[in-house]
């Protein structure tokens, strides 16, 4: 069977950066999500070099400040410029995200992640908010500018990426998350017909993460499952073959 194990949010924090670093160095991560408008963009690319790692776009529009004028794309921002926070997406009874100004922010980070890395994305994705705008718009860049679309799925139906059939898992936001238990239920019920993905969020804590996201301590766990030897063991006792986006 074929397995994807994905990280996102590099670039949240210097915390999340090191925490990442540490998953591709010494664990089975090879996937990367990076996002380019955050405060530790430049450091967590800096402590990418070196490593073997497919790196791919991880459009944020609920975390830190747009790289456009806050005012051009008011369906996406706060009065103090800063992006509007998941919470206020998820309490929303209306799609908030205007498409077209959803466009332009989510060109200028693909725009930034360019000029950052000198190429394009190995995937494009985006960081899960409850807007089918926000989607619409991610695909639309994907398709104008040929890049490989990673959609978002987690009703157990498969979606295609490249000429592969997916079958996402992301389980860290539910309450009693256990990382191990958790891949090895994804394993226990594995496709053969496609890839099985693995979504993660690895990091280490630190103060900006804890101000900023509801998201904490699975992170450092995942961290931990990624780089224990028993994960691997795991992987192999099952058959499984790790991929990377690139394989896709």
């Amino acid at each position: 069977m074929k397995v994807l194990i994905r990280g996102d949010d590099l670039g949240y924090s210097e915390g999340v950066n090191y925490g990442i670093q540490k998953a591709v160095r010494d664990g089975l991560i090879r996937s990367i999500g990076f996002m380019t408008n955050m405060p530790a963009t430049e450091h967590g690319l800096g402590l990418m070099d070196g490593l073997d790692v497919c790196l791919g776009l991880h459009t944020n529009i609920s975390s830190g400040i747009p790289l456009t004028d806050p005012e051009k794309i008011p369906s996406l921002t706060q009065p103090n410029g800063e992006f509007k926070r998941s919470t206020q997406y998820r309490s929303a009874s209306v799609d908030l995200v205007v498409f077209d100004e959803v466009i332009v922010e989510i060109e200028a980070q693909l725009r930034r992640f360019m000029d950052l890395t000198g190429r394009r994305p190995c995937y494009f994705e985006g960081h899960a908010v409850p807007s089918a705008n926000f989607f619409k718009g991610l695909q639309y860049v994907a398709e104008k500018y040929e890049l490989k679309y990673s959609g978002m799925s987690l009703d157990g139906q498969p979606i295609l990426i490249g000429h592969t059939l997916v079958y996402m898992d992301m389980e860290g936001m539910k309450p009693g998350y256990e990382p191990y238990s958790a891949l090895r239920h994804m394993l226990d019920h594995a496709h053969e017909d496609g890839c099985n993905m693995f979504v993660c969020h690895p990091g280490y804590l630190d103060g900006y993460i804890l101000a900023h996201s509801t998201l904490t301590m699975p992170r450092p766990l995942e961290v931990d499952m990624v780089c224990d030897p028993a994960t691997k063991a795991l992987l192999d006792e099952k058959g499984a073959t790790l991929v990377t986006y690139n394989d896709l």
